[in-house]
């Protein structure tokens, strides 16, 4: 799921800093074949040479930029998360808000295919043992179930002694939105994400706080 708040923590290595405008841009366009590579392929079915032979280099010249094939691939979910905040702007928002900028979220990722295939393979091979992007995920799912299940409880006022409720609804919408790409990826004339994101929470708001978000109360 592709939501541009959810990173809570970073990398101690870093890419090098190109010193110059054509150094910049090469790596940019490194990244970039790197982003469509390993959306393709996966991680480990990717290979170095392969990105360096479609940026014009040799595996050294890309590693000369990333130092390796692990920070190269955090590098590319670091730049998708940079593309998902610049659209968000400088504040997050609360409660409903919050709840419909996910709606938001699903309705662009249904023009950005290629930022959804990269999410939706790399997450899915994360839990795999050792997998460099591991981390990334977990961290992404934990700061993510909080931010989401703040958010419903917020919007339904609910009190503490509720909290397992919010959290619960939370993995809920997150593993729809996720579940919707797959399938969207997939079969992407069957599919409207942002219908079905606007339908699970409307219908978990209802749940939580029928008196504010039943059917009776509308939006």
């Amino acid at each position: 799921m592709s939501n541009p708040s959810a990173r809570t923590s970073g990398h101690k290595a870093r890419p090098r800093t190109p010193r110059s405008a054509e150094a910049k841009e090469k790596q940019q366009r490194i990244l970039r074949i790197a982003m469509d590579t390993f959306g393709a392929r996966g991680y480990n079915n990717a290979s170095l040479a392969e990105i360096a032979e479609q940026a014009g280099l040799t595996q050294a010249g890309v590693l000369h930029y990333f130092r390796s094939k692990a920070l190269l691939l955090t590098s590319v979910l670091e730049l998708r998360d940079q593309t998902d905040i610049e659209q968000l702007g400088t504040d997050r928002p609360q409660g409903l808000d919050f709840l419909r900028h996910l709606v938001d979220t699903a309705l662009r990722n249904a023009e950005r295919e290629g930022i959804v295939r990269l999410y939706a393979v790399l997450s899915a091979e994360s839990v795999t043992e050792s997998h460099p992007a591991q981390d990334y995920f977990r961290d992404r799912y934990t700061g993510l179930r909080t931010f989401v299940a703040d958010a419903l409880r917020e919007a339904c006022d609910l009190p503490p002694e509720r909290a397992e409720q919010a959290e619960t609804a939370a993995n809920a919408i997150i593993a729809v939105m996720d579940g919707l790409q797959v399938q969207w990826l997939l079969s992407p004339e069957a599919v409207d994400m942002a219908a079905s994101t606007d339908l699970v929470v409307d219908s978990l708001l209802a749940t939580l706080a029928p008196r504010t978000h039943g059917p009776a109360t509308g939006r």
